[in-house]
């Protein structure tokens, strides 16, 4: 089966005219690097400081990227997709609250959502932040430790009590995730904490994954030392007997890290082009693929060349395309050409769809805009393929 991603009909069957006219003008306005530059400083600024713009801002950014403010309004979102037989990864969009009680409330939120996904047909995944739960500088503290030799040494007293409840809060999430039978995908954050969350990952992945894969951790390839860390735990999860599941991504933190770097004058963790991110992408790919007995994959990839690859290893080796160990997956609100063209090949595939108040998705959204304009060649295409059928609905 040849699978194309020029099929626009497919790509934007599920917006009407008037999203789909509206999405244009929004990707539009993402060209201009200095207007997104301009507008991410002013959008936090006023909403910290009470301006009216909520309705600016639902209307533009969050309704393109974001399902919604409650898990009710996510229903929706949740039937129209289905209707195209794509699936959803829920996330709930908490940043940056760093108390006891803030930690307790996100552990309780994170338990909400896997509950009403457990509910639904089509919400296989959630997606967690590790920093939802836990201290930053806490994590900082314990980033020394090699993920698979781990140890708590550096820790004070007070803070060995702060990492154990870190460590029940994960599990108790993972064990209604189990019960439930709904997958985890614990999120990637900044090199200078990944470390704990590595750690975590595996630990949990060693207790829940054993029948099937409910625990994944986030692997992203933009890094240099990452492809190596895929081998390392694939080496692991046949030692000591469960099911890794990777979920691999490029990166969400390229220029934070690269200038952390140049600041702390120590050689930057990042690949130093986007061809060597993409090789390390695709090797992982055929690494996962050649393993797939081992290793539950989700391809989160905007990369047109990943996805089809990927697709072309599971025809070659005579595998569905609807393996139950491989998963594909795109941000709500962009390369709709790759999700719905996969989903009408008979891909296993979903949205990865954030939901929230407004004022908690905000850097969400700031992130989105960020990305659009920056990634050569993202918002263009994006531009082009709406122009397409716009053309072709004649509207």
């Amino acid at each position: 089966m040849n699978i194309s991603f020029d099929n626009t009909e497919h790509a934007f069957a599920y917006k009407a005219d008037k999203d789909l006219k509206q999405a244009y003008c929004l990707f539009a306005i993402m060209r201009y690097n200095w207007l997104v530059w301009l507008g991410t400083r002013i959008m936090p600024w006023a909403m910290r400081i009470g301006l009216p713009i909520k309705k600016i801002i639902r209307n533009t950014l969050f309704k393109q990227f974001v399902g919604g403010e409650t898990l009710e309004q996510i229903n929706s979102i949740d039937n129209l997709l289905q209707h195209y037989n794509v699936q959803v990864i829920l996330d709930y969009g908490i940043e940056g609250k760093e108390t006891e009680d803030a930690f307790e409330t996100a552990t309780n939120n994170f338990i909400q959502v896997i509950e009403y996904a457990a509910l639904q047909k089509n919400i296989p995944f959630i997606s967690i932040k590790l920093t939802a739960i836990a201290r930053f500088a806490l994590l900082e503290k314990l980033n020394n430790n090699n993920p698979i030799a781990f140890n708590t040494d550096t820790l004070t007293t007070t803070e060995q009590l702060e990492w154990e409840r870190v460590q029940k809060r994960i599990q108790h999430i993972c064990t209604v995730a189990s019960t439930k039978k709904i997958g985890v995908l614990i999120d990637a954050e900044e090199t200078w904490i990944q470390n704990p969350i590595d750690y975590l990952s595996l630990k949990m992945m060693q207790i829940f994954n054993q029948q099937q894969a409910i625990v994944y951790n986030t692997i992203q390839l933009y890094r240099t030392d990452r492809l190596q860390f895929l081998h390392e735990n694939y080496n692991c999860a046949t030692a000591k007997n469960f099911l890794l599941g990777v979920k691999l991504v490029r990166g969400a933190y390229m220029e934070k890290e690269r200038k952390r770097a140049l600041q702390l004058n120590y050689p930057s963790p990042i690949q130093p082009n986007k061809a060597s991110s993409d090789k390390d992408y695709n090797d992982a790919i055929h690494f996962c693929i050649d393993r797939l007995k081992v290793i539950a994959t989700i391809i989160a990839s905007h990369n047109e060349e990943s996805n089809l690859l990927t697709t072309q290893l599971l025809q070659q080796k005579k595998l569905s395309l609807h393996h139950p160990h491989i998963h594909f997956s795109q941000l709500y609100g962009m390369s709709d050409h790759i999700t719905f063209n996969l989903a009408k090949a008979g891909c296993s595939v979903s949205k990865y769809v954030p939901f929230g108040p407004i004022k908690d998705v905000v850097p969400y959204l700031m992130r989105r805009a960020q990305e659009n304009s920056s990634v050569k060649g993202q918002t263009g295409r994006e531009l082009s393929l709406l122009r397409k059928e716009i053309k072709r609905r004649k509207i």
